[in-house]
């Protein structure tokens, strides 16, 4: 199989993304609410079109898709916009969510 047949998810790419959705998906409901607000705060990181495109993403999955955030809109804004950031960004916000989540408490 080849790597790029392999990674198929768009958080694949990097180990420390995609342990920290793994973890992510893995964690608690309270920790899960936690971690919405933290990685929300990449707004101010994403340019407006992008925003916009999440908001048609929302609306296109929310309850149909497969993913394990595509039930809960919130969840699907949040690690959209962590998708839709720059490589820079979303690694530095994998480290501290995964920081976050193994001490237990996602600020």
């Amino acid at each position: 199989m080849s790597e790029q047949n392999f990674n198929k998810r768009w958080y694949d790419r990097d180990p420390i993304l995609k342990e920290a959705l793994e973890l992510l998906r893995l964690s608690t409901d309270e920790q899960k609410e936690q971690a919405k607000d933290f990685m929300l705060k990449l707004q101010e990181d994403v340019a407006q079109d992008v925003i916009e495109r999440i908001y048609e993403i929302i609306t296109q999955y929310q309850g149909k898709g497969n993913r394990w955030y595509d039930n809960d809109p919130v969840m699907i804004k949040a690690v959209e916009m962590l998708r839709q950031a720059d490589p820079k960004t979303q690694r530095i916000a994998a480290l501290k969510l995964l920081l976050a989540l193994e001490k237990g408490s996602v600020e």
